[in-house]
Parts: structure tokens; sequence; C-alpha cells
């Protein structure tokens, strides 16, 4: 996570550092002091709400060291919505007590307040019904799990459920833990949450669908394709099998592919990080792939696509080689397991 941290007293400053500290090990950490009580080691601000505001599309986090009215003005002004929202945690300048305000479940407020709280020996105060009753969370399950949350209203619904004490149905197509006495793969329930990639699925009145981001995508092209068409490749090719761009978590190639502009720009464009094996590391995949002696000759593996997919992922192809102006593309699901005591941090 890139967490930004703000103090505005001197208090404030030393309990920064030692939260920063803290978290550093795991996580980058920028820290912001008021002017009149800085040191070498953080950013000057004289304005907090104009230095948020630079800093807020960035940031995953944001942890305020102040007054909560403070925090709350400063942050106020770049708000959008409840999945695109940094984690905001504020605590006093004695860090007696540790505040998630805004994204509690899915941006982990909660979880990271939890954490800084032991640390520096103070409370988490924890607000959310789900949290305070210890009860099921969809939002946190799904982050955990690195599940995409396709519709905030069935959640919501979902998550009021829980806290009703309504029993909620549970249906998946991976592996997974015990579930939680919250939930059951069994009888006929109103609301339920299904796990995986079947957008039509939907075994309850009300189905949160939360789709596994673990698609691999292997990509072979030639030298100098453009990014446009490999976006042109990649989408077709997923739309075939009524799959989104949000599903993928790798692409993977050759190694001698690494540079390759259009490659890399369509990676920066997704946010998508890219892996390359080498032509033995290929070559060594196990499975039936397509051969092809031009590719052999010019790369040293017979198969780019096909065999860093299955190589990154660990799994198996869901999609074949295919072949658009210059650029081949496959797709294979890497394998999850399901666990409901993975927590976000």
């Amino acid at each position: 996570m890139n967490i930004s941290i703000f103090s505005v007293t001197e208090n404030g400053r030393q309990l920064s550092q030692r939260v920063a500290e803290m978290l550093r090990g795991e996580h980058f950490v920028s820290r912001y002091c008021f002017h009149k009580h800085t040191d070498d080691d953080s950013a000057v601000f004289w304005n907090m709400g104009s230095m948020v505001g630079r800093l807020f599309q960035r940031s995953d986090a944001f942890i305020f060291i102040c007054a909560c009215g403070i925090a709350v003005r400063a942050i106020a002004p770049y708000l959008g919505t409840k999945a695109d929202d940094p984690a905001v945690i504020v605590m006093d300048d004695h860090g007696k007590f540790t505040i998630p305000v805004l994204s509690g479940h899915i941006g982990g407020a909660n979880c990271l307040a939890e954490v800084i709280a032991e640390a520096v020996g103070g409370t988490a105060v924890i607000t959310t019904a789900t949290d305070v009753g210890g009860k099921f969370s969809p939002d946190s399950f799904a982050v955990a799990n690195d599940l995409i949350i396709t519709d905030l209203k069935a959640a919501k619904e979902i998550a009021a459920a829980v806290v009703d004490d309504e029993k909620i149905g549970f249906s998946s197509d991976y592996p997974h833990s015990s579930l939680p006495d919250e939930l059951t793969a069994f009888g006929i329930c109103r609301t339920g949450v299904y796990v995986g990639h079947d957008m039509s699925a939907k075994p309850f009145e009300v189905t949160l669908r939360l789709v596994p981001k673990n698609i691999v995508l292997g990509i072979g092209c030639k030298k100098g394709t453009s990014e446009d068409s490999i976006e042109k490749a990649v989408s077709d090719a997923l739309g075939r099998y009524d799959l989104d761009i949000t599903m993928i978590s790798e692409v993977c190639t050759i190694d001698i592919k690494k540079d390759e502009e259009g490659l890399c720009s369509f990676c920066q464009k997704y946010s998508i990080p890219m892996r390359t094996f080498t032509a033995e590391e290929l070559m060594n995949v196990k499975g039936n792939f397509e051969s092809s002696d031009f590719v052999l000759e010019t790369t040293g593996a017979d198969n780019v696509c096909e065999r860093s997919a299955v190589l990154g992922s660990g799994g198996k192809l869901m999609i074949h080689k295919t072949a658009s102006d210059g650029v081949t593309v496959a797709a294979a699901e890497k394998p999850i397991y399901l666990d409901f005591e993975r927590k976000i941090l």
C-alpha cells in the first residue's frame, strides 16, 4: 500500500515516526508534518487540504494524527465512491485511539487500524456493524481473496442481512475453507454469494457475484506491434469467452519482449504486471501446445502465448492460441483457494 501520514502537533510528529517505522517493512509510507513541527524525514505542509488533494489519487491510505474534524474537512472535497476511495484513519496524538473513518472494508482501513493500535498500545475503534458483531463481511472477504465486487448494492444488502441474522447462501466454483456461521451451502436462501466467472449465474434472489482476478494472459507479438493492436487482440479473445480485462492478474511473455513498447504500454494502461520467461523455461512446460516452426526459429520457443500463460498461472488453458494482426493471445486460470480467515493486510 501507498500510505500518507499527516500530523499537526509535536506529539503527532513523534507518533507519526513510530507508525511509519512500523509500517515501512510492508508498505511505502510518506510523512507530512505541519510546518511548525517537522523533521528531516517528512515533507512540510502549510495547508492540509491542498496537500491531501495532490496526494489523493495516488494514496491507498491516509492516516491523520489530529482531530477527526480536521481530517474530515481535508478529505471531503475529494471523496468519490465506496469502491474507489482510499482508506482513511484518524488517531489522536497520544495514540490512545485509532479510528477508521472511511473504506473500512474495501480499502482495508479496519484491519490497518487494528494493526496500528496494537503496535502503539492503543485501541482501535471499529464502528462497522459486521465487525462489531464479529460477523462475515462480504466486502472484506472479497478484497482479502482478490475478488472483484460486481454489485455494491447487492453487497450492501447482504451485509445488512448478516447483521439481521438472516442466513446467507454461498456458491463457489473454487475450493474454500470452512464457511462462517452466517453462510450456508445448503437450503434455499433469499440472499447469497456466488464466486466464479459465470456472469449469468444467479443462484439466489439477491446474488452478489464475486469474480476472481486470477486469469493470466500469455501474449506473443511481432516486433513493433502497437498498443492498439495488442489491446484489440486481447479484447477479442476475452470477448469470445465473456471475460473482462478486470479479471486479468498478470501478462506473461518471452523475455525478448520485455521492452516491447506496445506490450509494455498496454500493461501500463491497465495496471497489469508483466512477467517474462526464457525460451528454455517455456519449452520445459508440459502440455499440448500449438507448435510453430517460424516462432521456434525466431524466439527459441515453438509457442509463446500458450506456454507463458500456463507457466505463469500454474493452471490450465482456458483460451487456446488466438491470432490477430501479428498478436497471439492465450489465457490460463490460476488455481485459487478461498480463505474466510484471510485478512486484507
